[in-house]
Order: structure tokens, then C-alpha cells, then sequence
């Protein structure tokens, strides 16, 4: 796993729970990096889940929340840091299409040896689309909040609906749906 992932995430838990946080979990993580990361580095990712899973016993806060509410906040880092790649889309619906096939193509040019999940385009309409998230890291709850904020950075109403094709989250069918329309104001 990519190290701007992990330094990512140790920001975030700094800011919304403070230092003496993250020293807590790394130090009572057993993590064969020390908890020194480096953004451009890998890291395996059995110390992410490490990570997540002492940030959860310390605050009663599921895995899955917090990894929704990293996504969010790894938005932000997209948007601040590739604004000129969110711009290249008029669309949610056909931004999330073209993961696998242009945005993951353009991450692993950043990162050439990035592992990244699989999303397949089951149906794709206008206003509707269905994706498959297949990962033995089964992190699609990041993947979900991916995907609100990028609904959110184009101003558009949505619902999207998941459900567990594989109960250790491992394979996800999305449903998503654009509502009321949309608006082409947007702000970065």
C-alpha cells in the first residue's frame, strides 16, 4: 500500500483527535515499519488495518465509519492536489465510470506499483450507474465515501446503495443514482 495512504491517514487522525492519538495507535500497533512513513513509499497493508483497527477500539467508532470519513478527507488531498484531474470531468456519473479505466490508469503512473481495487461498470444510463468494488482488502466503505464526495464536488443530488455480494465486503455492488438533475457549478 501506497505510503501517502498512511500519511494521509495519521493526518487525519491527528486533526480530529490529536497527536497524543497518534502516537497512541502506532505505538500499540505492531508495525513492522515503526509507524515512519513516507508518501512515496509501500507499506504493507496489514499495518493500515493495524492502525484502524486501535483507532477503533479507542474511540468506538466501526472500521467502516472510519474509513468513510478517511475518504472524505482524502478528497480533499485529490482535490487540492490534482485539481486539473477533477476538472477533466463535467460529470459524477461518468467520473466514477471511468475508474478502472482511466483513473486508475493514471494513478499507476504516479504510483506504478500501487494495488488498487478492481470496479467494474455492470450498467451504466444518464442518470444511473452500477459498479462492482472487488478487493481482498474489502475497504469499499472508502470507496463509498469516494464516491459521495465526488457527487458533492459537482453540487449533484444522489443516492447510493451497496450491497455486500461478499459478507467480508470483498465484492460490493453499487447502485448509484443522480437526482433532480444537476448543477454545473461547482467549486474546487
Amino acid at each position: 500500500m501506497k505510503g501517502v495512504v498512511f500519511t494521509e491517514f495519521l493526518e487525519l487522525v491527528e486533526i480530529k483527535f490529536g497527536m497524543q492519538m497518534v502516537d497512541d495507535i502506532i505505538t500499540a500497533s505492531d508495525l513492522e515499519s515503526g509507524g515512519a512513513y513516507t508518501a512515496v513509499g509501500t507499506y504493507k497493508f496489514g499495518e493500515m488495518v493495524s492502525l484502524l483497527t486501535e483507532l477503533s477500539k479507542r474511540t468506538q467508532l466501526s472500521i467502516d465509519d472510519l474509513l468513510y470519513t478517511y475518504a472524505q478527507h482524502f478528497f480533499t488531498v485529490i482535490k487540492s492536489s490534482y485539481p486539473g484531474f477533477l476538472e477533466s470531468y463535467s460529470d459524477p456519473i461518468e467520473m466514477l465510470s471511468s475508474i478502472e479505466d482511466h483513473i486508475h490508469v493514471e494513478v499507476l503512473k504516479i504510483y506504478p506499483d500501487a494495488q488498487l481495487p478492481t470496479f467494474k461498470t455492470l450498467e451504466k444510463s444518464e442518470n444511473t450507474l452500477t459498479l462492482d468494488y472487488l478487493s481482498s482488502r474489502a475497504m469499499y466503505s472508502f470507496g463509498l465515501g469516494l464516491m459521495h464526495e465526488t457527487f458533492k464536488f459537482f453540487n449533484i443530488d444522489f443516492d447510493i446503495r451497496l450491497e455486500k455480494l461478499k459478507e467480508d465486503g470483498t465484492h460490493v455492488r453499487f447502485f448509484i443514482e443522480r437526482k433532480n438533475g444537476y448543477s454545473k457549478s461547482r467549486s474546487l
